[in-house]
């Protein structure tokens, strides 16, 4: 009886909880929430001050004249509207470095691909020993600086000491001044570049080489394709999902090109090498024009946005 009354030795189950209800947490839902601000607030702190305000002040200071009057007197700064951007497209110097940049994009990106996938295909299966220290050696000018980069290349192309007029003097040849001609460099440049990078696109197609499986491959090799058929009709088609991503961060990255001709030519001779960022960093920390450099960068921002727009859309269907 005592057993029945305390619930000793009942064959009653405990209810059940309604399905898709789970125990609110201890401390309620405010403090649940609150310690998840908690942790986040280190991040918003350094994100709002580093990255979201001088996103905005940027935007806001693209419609004014801000400049070097303005640092200490900012209620001096008069808002001029788009006079900045369509002041933009009557500069020529800003139309020629835009036309630069397009340049360095359509003749490094598609190189650049090129040269990293073959290299990774030839890692991939071609290479059986020393195949580690062959990628680590294509990938390290990926995280050397690039002043550093930049400043052994202005050496290998100098016309008088460098190492290439060094080769062509001992076979009685003539270095051509890859640097200091109109002609010439802008694609020494996107050559320097092409060695730098592509060594991204190397790593990104091993990974998407490896995820492939062997069968595949064995299937059409048993059906009668040869190497080459197979790299074209399976392989590739197979990749198209990874060189989707490289060549959409290759481009931005080649849209955004500041080092190369920074330190190699300063965008000379004449203008043959100004891009977009290296005539941005003049206006805005040359002459102080704070409001006109603004509205390039925003420019440059639409710039890179479309094109990214225009490169998922014209590839994504090819990649499902």
């Amino acid at each position: 009886m005592s057993e029945t009354l305390t619930g000793r030795g009942s064959t009653e189950r405990p209810a059940r909880r309604a399905p898709g209800r789970r125990p609110a947490p201890r401390g309620g839902l405010g403090a649940h929430h609150l310690a998840g601000w908690l942790f986040s607030t280190p991040f918003l702190v350094l994100f709002g001050s580093f990255m979201a305000f001088p996103i905005v002040a940027t935007f806001l200071m693209s419609f004014t004249d801000f400049g070097l009057r303005n640092v200490t007197d900012p209620m001096s700064t008069e808002f001029v509207g788009l006079d900045n951007y369509t002041r933009l497209f009557q500069d020529e110097r800003f139309l020629t470095a835009l036309f630069n940049t397009g340049y360095f994009v359509v003749l490094g990106v598609p190189l650049t691909l090129a040269a990293g996938t073959a290299v990774a295909v030839l890692l991939n299966r071609g290479v059986n020993r020393l195949r580690t220290v062959f990628r680590v050696g294509f990938y390290a000018p990926v995280v050397t600086s690039i002043v550093a980069v930049a400043v052994v290349w202005r050496f290998v192309l100098d016309p008088a000491d460098g190492l290439i007029a060094g080769l062509a003097a001992e076979v009685g040849l003539t270095s051509p001044d890859f640097l200091g001609s109109e002609s010439l460099a802008m694609p020494s440049i996107v050559a320097m570049a092409v060695w730098r990078n592509l060594g991204t696109v190397m790593v990104l197609v091993i990974a998407g080489l490896q995820a492939i499986p062997d069968d595949v491959r064995e299937a059409a090799l048993l059906d009668g394709a040869n190497a080459w058929q197979e790299f074209r009709r399976i392989t590739v088609p197979l990749l198209r999902p990874t060189l989707l991503y490289a060549t959409v961060i290759t481009t931005i990255g080649y849209l955004n090109v500041f080092e190369e001709p920074f330190v190699m030519t300063e965008g000379g001779p004449g203008t043959s090498t100004l891009t977009v960022s290296l005539e941005m960093y003049r206006e805005g920390f040359s002459f102080f024009h704070m409001g006109y450099a603004s509205a390039m960068a925003y420019v440059l921002f639409l710039v890179i946005a479309a094109v990214t727009v225009l490169q998922l859309r014209l590839l994504k269907d090819n990649t499902r």
